[in-house]
């Protein structure tokens, strides 16, 4: 589903992304671990198409296409969804109002009929109860006021309304209790299906332990340094980033494990 060949990516003079390449098949999840200014994040926002990151060689294919070619409209058209590390607060737009638009934007965009108040409201409720958020949220301006981890329940009850095929977390565990954590997991777990991908971001294991992936991935120096299975993030949890950090560019790639 979504291909990454040779990845440079930049903000102004500074280069972040240095050559990634990762390959997510459909009905998979992989995470992507590794350092603070390792490229996670800009990675997530290229994906997603956000400024000010300019893509300066490699390409992205996401079900064949050039996604990279594709405006952020398009791409959240196409399937793509981005869980934000630090949600943004919208004062003056209700919540239930802006997922509301969001969708029927999207169903317009694949030429389907848009879904009319009382339907959305019995949708809304159903994902409020899954992601065990208060439904009185839903009446509040998006994410104003909201406590850390309402946010990003919220972020997943807009994952769940949109039903993404390439749902891409940034960090959405980040500053998470174990309630909320759990939360989280279980809407990514619900998203899971042999048509869609996730690929999470995150520094720690603890997600890991709930939703498990299929790949994990060290993103350090701006590329993948090493991917293997689950097990991979129990290392990290337990040796850190220390080594790669420290091991030239030259010999990183004597550490990628092969692809099982």
């Amino acid at each position: 589903m979504l291909v990454i060949e040779g990845l440079h990516a930049s903000i102004g003079d500074t280069e972040i992304l240095s050559g990634l390449s990762l390959e997510v098949a459909a009905g998979e999840v992989h995470a992507v671990m590794g350092p603070n200014g390792s490229g996670k994040s800009t990675l997530a926002h290229v994906l997603a198409g956000r400024d000010p990151y300019r893509v300066t060689a490699g390409r992205v294919l996401y079900d064949g296409a050039d996604l990279l070619a594709m405006t952020p409209e398009e791409r959240a058209a196409a399937g793509v969804f981005l869980a934000f590390q630090h949600p943004i607060e919208i004062p003056g737009v209700a919540n239930m109002y802006f997922l509301r638009t969001a969708l029927n934007a999207l169903r317009r965009a694949r030429g389907l009929d848009e879904i009319g108040p009382v339907e959305f409201l019995k949708l809304a409720d159903e994902k409020c109860r899954l992601v065990e958020m208060d439904r009185s949220l839903m009446d509040r301006s998006v994410n104003d006021g909201f406590s850390g981890g309402e946010k990003k329940r919220n972020e997943i009850l807009q994952m769940l309304v949109l039903e993404p095929r390439l749902a891409i977390l940034d960090e959405t565990d980040s500053g998470l209790d174990i309630d909320a954590l759990r939360v989280v997991a279980k809407g990514v777990t619900s998203l899971r299906s042999p048509g869609t991908a996730v690929v999470l971001i995150t520094h720690h294991q603890r997600l890991l332990d709930h939703v498990v992936p299929d790949r994990v991935h060290v993103l350090a120096g701006g590329r993948i340094v090493r991917s293997g299975g689950p097990e991979l993030a129990a290392e990290l949890e337990a040796h850190g980033y220390a080594d790669l950090e420290a091991m030239p560019a030259a010999g990183l790639s004597a550490l990628i494990g092969p692809r099982r």
